[in-house]
């Protein structure tokens, strides 16, 4: 455990990686801005430069970063819900359920604006189904909810094929794009922000059970937590948290997969330090990203998703390399 002085120095230091973070976003692009443009920039906002930086870039950044501290967030909870530190916010199938929803509705023509809404409908209806198959009547099971979750998103995986097969060619760019994670369009409703400050307020309200409840559920019984209502919440509260991401800018991977673990890593387990944590570096991660997926092949932009995969499978393998050496069956 981290001491008191560690712990601030440590959040202080991933507030200063999120502001570096937004300025990188805004100064870099396919339209170079030295500083003292930037600067103006800042300053005029009706400006062409300004209105590049106010109404584009920062925007968009402010996305990236609300989307990111988001699947961090949920990742960190699915972790703990599964008991497992590489478990990620889409295994259970809500991402599945909202990129179905979001391309069927791509496919019939409907109107941007409303695809977030028929992305958050479809993980809702995912959230539904896994939930009502995997409760049952009897003691939580973890190995049931994770079966169902990935048997649901099994099957939401064969009708997005499906609905990939049959779309028009005019419509399977921009398909394919949402479906790897685009913020080119993406903006920031204000239920976004909200659904993440009430995560995180719920969250660290209850960072003593999550303590509790990584010990395992007998320790956790013993101790007094309502072990069965805790893990259903924290199904709901992390399904929600990814129905929230994806609706604002698509399937994005890795991020809620590989920040919780690289966090603990740091922190230790300690749920009052790792989820703020968990959601600052997420965000600083997904706008670094972001700028990358928008710059590296300038003005050609890249899905955010196709960064932070080739960002994290290396990342991902080099954790498991070092839970194989510290394995004592290795």
């Amino acid at each position: 455990m981290l001491p008191t002085t560690s712990r601030s120095v440590l959040l202080t230091a991933l507030v200063l990686l999120s502001v570096v973070s937004m300025l990188f976003a805004s100064f870099a692009g396919s339209v170079a801005m030295s500083p003292g443009a930037w600067s103006s920039a800042l300053l005029n906002p009706d400006s062409p430069d300004g209105a590049l930086l106010w109404q584009l870039r920062l925007p968009r950044a402010l996305a990236a970063w609300v989307v990111g501290a988001m699947l961090a967030l949920a990742g960190c909870l699915m972790q703990v819900l599964l008991r497992n530190p590489l478990a990620d916010p889409y295994i259970l199938g809500v991402s599945g359920g909202a990129a179905f929803a979001a391309l069927a509705g791509m496919t019939l023509g409907v109107a941007a604006a409303l695809v977030p809404v028929l992305a958050l409908l479809g993980a809702f209806a995912s959230i539904l189904i896994v939930f009502g198959l995997a409760r049952g009547s009897g003691p939580w099971s973890g190995t049931r909810l994770l079966l169902t979750g990935v048997v649901t998103a099994a099957g939401w995986a064969a009708l997005i094929s499906m609905v990939l097969a049959t779309g028009s060619d005019n419509s399977l760019r921009g398909m394919l794009f949402w479906l790897m994670g685009d913020f080119s369009y993406a903006s920031l409703p204000v239920w976004a922000v909200a659904a993440l400050l009430l995560g995180l307020a719920l969250t660290l309200g209850m960072a003593r059970s999550l303590n509790v409840l990584a010990m395992g559920e007998t320790t956790a019984s013993l101790l007094g937590e309502s072990t069965r209502k805790l893990l259903w919440f924290l199904y709901a509260l992390a399904s929600l948290l990814t129905a929230a991401a994806v609706a604002v800018a698509g399937t994005i991977g890795f991020v809620g997969l590989i920040v919780p673990h690289l966090v603990r890593l740091v922190t230790g387990s300690d749920h009052r330090l790792l989820i703020p944590a968990s959601a600052l570096f997420g965000g600083s991660f997904l706008v670094f990203s972001d700028t990358l997926a928008r710059t590296v092949m300038a003005p050609r932009q890249l899905p955010v998703g196709v960064v932070t995969a080739l960002l994290g499978v290396p990342l991902f393998l080099v954790l498991l390399n070092r839970a194989r050496i510290r394995s004592p069956d290795a």
